[in-house]
């Protein structure tokens, strides 16, 4: 006799979630025992053999509002030997005057100047052909690099010569709404860990663009950043892996970013990422399955594709509880509810597991964050619910985007600050 479908569909939607909780908090205990617990703080960054020239790049799209302070904490760097190079795209605003007199404060500052918006990819492509350097650290227009970033990445790319590139840890800055102190727990307990876990496991699912360190042989092999990628970021860093270069997660160089704080805004950010993933898994799935040269990869892959699957199952269990509203629906098809029952209740304290002990983790780099963890406990639903919906969505956009289209600036929310 047939198992009927509709159990197997609510079993899913249910373990699904909980074991890659499982998984995460696994890998973020590993990774914290491995190469966290007992190293020097984040302000006692280790000795380099040497100091190469690194560039530090920005590309501006009408960020007048932010690019003195941002160039402020770049020259700033615990790293005697670096040049900064801004990329005004286009800017609609003062940015390109604002450069153009950062010009006078700062004598390691190049300025670029694009007379149409070309797209950050184009940018920080132009910002590494201009470059001096074999080393390059990006990062967006209104972030704040920390003052030992570099030398902690740096570390990385001296010391591994197969390493490509570097991911960051970026932090929220602006937090005075329901949303942004959401996001504080969100980029600890989620992403932080998800990297963590990430990196025990196999390979790197993306090289933050806030902030990533690269090497510029390993940019050339791959191909620099595509500018027909929405997350150029998740695409470069497929394909750096593809040629077999390490990337890596270094917690202690922070990066402050600013997040959407209005609804509309949060939705515009996560739709461009779930559509960026889908992009990457259309592009680089079937050579990458093929590949077995290639298969620390499979664990990112595998994962993704069923993040994608759970969001339809869910948006299909959602449909059929809203049509059991309307109509009878057959006994194998009628979703009785939707509210959280015995397993949302594991759900809900293996979250909270989750966020306490990732926030424990994040203690040694920001001070105080586990006063985020009272609103967390309305952070899974939000998550879940937000994750499923842009899912569903970025599927069949990227499934109709037009290949070899130009992907340009459009400019975020940045919040309340």
């Amino acid at each position: 006799m047939s198992t009927p479908l509709l159990p197997l569909l609510l079993g899913f939607a249910f373990f699904y979630p909980l074991l890659m909780s499982y998984i995460w908090i696994s890998g973020g205990i590993l990774y914290y025992l491995r190469w966290e617990r007992g190293h020097p703080r984040r302000d006692q960054p280790p000795q380099l053999p040497a100091y190469p020239l690194v560039s530090l790049i920005v590309p501006c799209h009408n960020e007048g509002e932010n690019v003195r302070e941002t160039i402020r904490y770049l020259a700033q760097q615990d790293y005697p030997n670096i040049e900064i190079i801004a990329v005004n795209d286009g800017s609609r605003d003062d940015t390109g005057e604002q450069l153009d007199a950062l010009l006078q404060e700062y004598p390691q500052l190049r300025v670029i100047h694009f007379a149409s918006n070309q797209g950050k990819s184009m940018g920080l492509r132009m910002a590494a052909l201009a470059s001096n350097a074999e080393y390059l650290i990006c990062i967006d227009g209104d972030a704040l690099l920390d003052r030992y970033a570099t030398r902690w990445m740096m570390h990385h790319l001296l010391s591994q010569p197969r390493v490509g590139a570097v991911t960051g840890n970026p932090r929220i800055r602006n937090r005075s709404t329901l949303l942004g102190k959401l996001q504080v727990g969100e980029f600890s307990s989620i992403i932080g860990l998800i990297k963590r876990a990430q990196r025990v496991y196999g390979r790197v699912f993306c090289v933050s663009g806030v902030i990533g360190a690269f090497r510029k042989t390993a940019l050339h092999r791959a191909g620099y950043w595509s500018t027909d990628m929405i997350t150029e970021d998740i695409d470069l860093t497929w394909r750096l892996q593809l040629d077999h270069w390490s990337v890596l997660y270094e917690p202690n160089a922070m990066c402050w970013i600013l997040m959407p704080e209005t609804l509309k805004g949060l939705w515009r950010q996560r739709l461009r990422w779930a559509q960026g993933g889908v992009e990457v898994i259309l592009r680089y799935a079937l050579p990458l399955a093929r590949n077995w040269r290639s298969r620390r990869m499979w664990p990112v892959l595998v994962e993704y594709l069923l993040s994608l699957v759970w969001a339809y199952v869910m948006a299909g269990l959602v449909l059929l509880w809203l049509l059991g509203q309307v109509f009878t629906l057959p006994p194998q098809w009628s979703v009785p509810t939707l509210l959280p029952q015995w397993h949302g209740v594991i759900l809900g304290a293996t979250c909270l597991a989750q966020f306490a002990l990732s926030m424990a983790i994040d203690r040694r780099y920001e001070p105080g964050v586990g006063r985020n963890f009272y609103w967390m406990i309305w952070y899974p639903i939000a998550y879940w619910s937000l994750s499923m919906l842009t899912s569903v969505v970025a599927l069949p956009k990227a499934l109709l985007k037009r290949r070899g289209t130009r992907a340009v600036w459009v400019s975020p929310d940045r919040g309340i600050r």
